[in-house]
């Protein structure tokens, strides 16, 4: 029996149960809510079947609780895509009253909307972030591809609040020239730390 709440409809591209393979909660089990449509499309993207919002499923609000309550999950992660293409102030709310964490992905490109227990921020180079997100990250991650965006990395970092956590990642496609340049800036500058995609290591989405 579905939980009786508002009825609306958010475009779901894909949901699943697996491992978070980033960021401060690598390794932690997550139900991933990916929703459809982006307006940023970097070039690296690996889920770039869901830039379209047609590409979603549209599902209403008790759809998606109810198999958040099926898969037993304590984490949920809202993702994209760019979730923030969507309102979702409905969603959070009754998320948070079946006793789950929200964390969310974002590029911070688009309007906030929304209550999260857990914030993941990661600019893009090719599309400009809205100021109100560096105040409300919970971690910074910045993809690294070129030793042009440790400046780039940088600019970002001075805008968070001093609790936010850094961290950079390799894109995927560069991480052998790149990651030991990351690891030298690392070393040298020990206020960020190494995001790495582990899902992708071990094999799981």
């Amino acid at each position: 029996m579905g939980v009786v709440i508002d009825a609306s409809q958010l475009y779901v591209y894909e949901y699943f149960y697996s491992l978070q393979g980033e960021g401060v909660y690598s390794g932690r089990a997550a139900f991933f809510i990916r929703l459809a449509g982006c307006n940023v499309g970097c070039k690296w993207c690996d889920s770039r079947d869901s830039w379209l919002r047609e590409s979603g499923k549209s599902m209403s609000i008790s759809e998606i609780i109810d198999v958040v309550i099926e898969s037993g999950t304590k984490i949920v992660v809202i993702t994209g895509g760019e979730p923030m293409l969507h309102n979702l102030d409905a969603i959070c709310k009754e998320l948070h009253k079946i006793g789950v964490r929200i964390h969310l992905e974002t590029s911070g490109s688009e309007i906030f909307s929304g209550s999260f227990d857990w914030i993941t921020l990661s600019p893009k180079k090719n599309k400009a972030c809205r100021e109100e997100y560096f105040m409300k990250a919970s971690e910074l991650k910045v993809v690294i591809e070129c030793v042009e965006d440790f400046l780039l990395a940088e600019s970002y970092a001075s805008k968070v609040d001093e609790n936010c956590t850094l961290l950079m990642q390799s894109e995927w496609n560069a991480r052998e020239g790149i990651m030991p340049k990351i690891i030298d800036y690392i070393k040298k500058y020990t206020k960020w730390g190494l995001s790495l995609q582990t899902h992708k290591f071990i094999g799981v989405e």
